[in-house]
């Protein structure tokens, strides 16, 4: 049996796992159905947005399910009318049971990091934010437990030393498309045999990765400059390392997307702010100073230092908290 021969429904939202679906669609594979969140009112003017899949499927002319519960008894009947053979899901919500159970051959998650490591909702923005040098996608089956299920297979790759979570997410979604297609290839054949989490090593300080929160995106200028550097680049552009500039009876929210580090024993204090107000600004920590190169204000557009500078000329009145 070919992988193309399998009836595959797909489940998935945003932009990373479009790519998935599109090679898939792309490269002759039977997708009966496609399942995503149900359209949102955001921005401005609160009108109801598509998720980044359903764009791709209506214009594909696939069928699309949007159920609020996916243990809604109606989309439970469609999902089954779909009759699937595999069930693929890639950046989607926990599945229950009556689900994941459903397809004869099983459902199968792409995640992003190299299982058993990284499991939870940001796997990514974390092995960038921990300063690992490697990280990877997974296909795995998938069970109740979250991100625990049998791995199938696994690609590797290298984090650049600048590299932010917008670069790698961009590089991992085009090697996790493949991924899946080798996975619903060697399914169909009976090539592979899936392989335990529980028998491959794990580490510690690298087992979970949860949902990124305003608290865990806040600069402290008492930490390390690698630290403080790794926590931009694994944040950088969305949702996007912040601080706040005390002064002049004042208080401005900054985000940071771009810096660069200089390390060198000083006497200022965390987070004092040193500028020549036309092209550089750089901010204490531990062991140096990071170098703003790319930021926003609150209400603004995202801009360079020199623009920044150019219309804060106070700066040096200011403190980063």
């Amino acid at each position: 049996m070919s992988g193309k021969d399998l009836r595959i429904v797909f489940m998935g939202t945003p932009e990373f796992a479009v790519g998935s679906l599109k090679a898939l669609v792309e490269n002759g594979y039977n997708v009966v159905g496609v399942v995503t969140a149900p359209d949102r009112p955001s921005g401005r003017g609160q009108k109801l947005h598509q998720s980044d899949v359903k764009q791709y499927a209506t214009s594909c002319g696939l069928p699309v399910l949007q159920p609020e519960k996916l243990k809604d008894e109606n989309f439970l009947h469609m999902l089954k009318f779909l009759n699937p053979d595999i069930q693929i899901i890639v950046a989607f919500r926990m599945l229950p049971e009556v689900v994941w159970n459903m397809p004869t051959m099983g459902t199968i998650n792409l995640h992003g990091s190299l299982l058993p490591n990284y499991r939870g909702a940001a796997p990514l923005n974390w092995a960038i934010i921990n300063g690992d040098q490697e990280t990877g996608v997974t296909t795995f089956l998938l069970k109740q437990t979250i991100d625990t299920g049998n791995i199938l297979f696994q690609a590797k790759v290298k984090i650049g030393p600048e590299e932010t979570i917008g670069e790698l997410h961009d590089a991992l979604m085009v090697i996790g498309a493949k991924l899946v297609l080798k996975t619903v290839d060697s399914l169909a054949d009976g090539a592979i045999i899936p392989l335990p989490q529980n028998i491959m090593p794990i580490d510690p300080d690298r087992l979970h990765a949860p949902k990124i929160s305003r608290e865990s995106c806040m600069i402290d200028w008492g930490n390390p400059g690698i630290n403080i550097y790794n926590l931009i680049r694994g944040l950088s552009p969305y949702p996007a390392a912040w601080t706040t500039f005390h002064g002049s009876g004042a208080q401005t929210g900054i985000k940071i997307f771009k810096a660069s580090i200089e390390q060198v024993s000083h006497q200022c204090k965390p987070g004092e702010i040193l500028s020549d107000n036309k092209k550089f600004l750089k901010i204490a920590c531990a062991d140096g100073f990071l170098h703003i190169l790319d930021l926003q204000l609150a209400g603004k557009n995202r801009m360079g230092i020199a623009e920044f500078l150019r219309g804060f000329p106070n700066v040096l009145n200011y403190k980063a908290l």
